[in-house]
């Protein structure tokens, strides 16, 4: 089975409440948003890369590091409240209006700098072999369920959901995942009728911690630069 039609989509509207113009923040040398459309153009399976943004210095950002941005978000697709399904579903429309409707649509969060194009191609290939409408990474989650813990109004802990009785040892815990925002890969007409970046019955991407950072603070920003820079030192050069 050949491999399906995919277009890239990195979103990167120009603000951001935690972290001001966020995606294109220093992060080890480059800014933010470099790191996840290099690993873009590395990958083999995306045919096209397009970036969609409201912000003008973000699209020179974008076009100088080899994406394509045809055109600007509407400043209404790209405020703080705006559903990022929106943005994306107009990205698609705009390809269809081009005549260049894909497939797949494989959004890319430029908060996701540590993913590796051989992420993206294992995700491709991973829709293959499925036969899977979508595909979404996610990492084992940090703190499992069992463990979090709510307070009552009167100050007291309780179980948030609740679990077996008796003594569990964490290495007994059934293995729980969460979403990591690297990859969501959708088909196109699947992003139509469900809405939604992980539809139902979406098949799962599993990476490792060390690639699941997702950039929402400064010190998120921080952590990825000290991995980042590590990686580089450790990266023969070519």
């Amino acid at each position: 089975m050949g491999l399906p039609d995919v277009v890239g989509l990195v979103t990167a509207r120009g603000g951001s409440k935690g972290l001001p113009r966020k995606n294109i923040a220093p992060l080890a040398g480059k800014p933010l948003m470099a790191w996840t459309i290099e690993a873009a153009l590395a990958a083999g399976t995306l045919r096209r890369l397009i970036v969609s943004t409201d912000d003008e210095e973000c699209a020179a950002v974008a076009q100088s590091w080899g994406a394509e941005v045809p055109f600007l978000r509407p400043a209404a697709l790209a405020t703080d409240d705006s559903p990022d399904i929106d943005a994306i579903l107009h990205a698609l429309d705009w390809l269809v209006a081009d005549g260049d409707e894909p497939q797949f649509v494989l959004i890319l969060q430029p908060t996701s700098p540590l993913r590796l194009a051989e992420d993206i191609d294992a995700a491709v290939m991973l829709a293959v072999d499925t036969a899977a409408s979508a595909v979404v990474s996610v990492t084992e989650a940090a703190s499992h369920p069992y463990l979090t813990m709510r307070i009552s109004d009167d100050g007291r802990l309780a179980d948030m959901v609740p679990k077996p009785s008796g003594y569990l040892r964490r290495q007994d815990f059934p293995a729980v995942y969460a979403l990591n925002g690297a990859i969501y890969l959708v088909r196109s007409s699947v992003l139509r009728s469900d809405r939604s970046k992980c539809p139902p019955g979406a098949h799962a991407y599993v990476m490792p911690s060390e690639r699941s950072i997702d950039i929402d603070t400064a010190w998120d920003l921080h952590l990825a630069d000290l991995i980042l820079s590590d990686r580089q030192r450790m990266t023969p050069a070519s």
